[in-house]
């Protein structure tokens, strides 16, 4: 189970906290969603629970443990804009080689072609470049994928392409996925339960 504990987080120490007394829980297979409106935390409550940002607060458990603070992650995030999430000097070849074990069947359960690995990112579009990061993320150590907005920027087939193959993974896997979204519909045809602590209007 991936799970937080009294979470909380603040930019710096006079700024107001963007959450507090976080509790939440995924469990191996479970899709939860979480919507609410732009800034109130849900992207950096995900940067939290994946290890990119240290809790002000609390804690982050998965299985009953800490996070690794060395090797790889259990817990992988996808972000909204994937050119931001790659080293723009690299070739596409050298980005997926930073998975652990990237396979042949995984890329073409993706469909990224061999053609892409000689390219640089701005070479690719906006959903060839975001299944490249999916596929960097499906390591065998991936335990739960955290999906911001991961899908917004892209035009609906590809969304349902993309969306089409991570939860075919994610259930053949068992893998907990944390679906952050505006796209309340979206949340409604994936999700199992949606987390509802960002639509409160009182906070910061």
């Amino acid at each position: 189970m991936l799970e937080s504990r009294s979470l909380a987080y603040r930019y710096g120490r006079q700024r107001s906290w963007l959450f507090d007394d976080l509790d939440l829980q995924i469990t191996p297979g479970e899709i939860v969603g979480m919507s609410g409106p732009s800034g109130r935390g849900k992207s950096t409550l995900a940067k939290v629970l994946a290890g990119y940002l240290p809790a002000g607060r609390g804690s982050v458990m998965i299985g009953g443990r800490p996070l690794p603070v060395s090797g790889p992650c259990p817990v992988q995030l996808l972000f909204q804009h994937p050119e931001l999430a790659v080293n723009p000097r690299w070739k596409v070849g050298k980005i997926l080689q930073e998975a652990k074990e990237p396979t042949a069947p995984l890329h073409q359960d993706l469909g990224i072609e061999s053609a892409w690995l000689d390219r640089y990112p701005h070479e690719l579009s906006g959903g060839e470049l975001q299944r490249v990061c999916l596929a960097r993320a499906l390591s065998s150590d991936t335990r739960y994928l955290l999906c911001d907005e991961m899908t917004s920027m892209l035009d609906a087939l590809t969304q349902a392409h993309i969306w089409r193959i991570t939860l075919d993974i994610a259930r053949r896997r068992g893998l907990g996925l944390l679906v952050i979204s505006h796209d309340t519909n979206l949340i409604a045809r994936l999700c199992s339960r949606n987390i509802s602590y960002f639509e409160d209007t009182t906070m910061h």
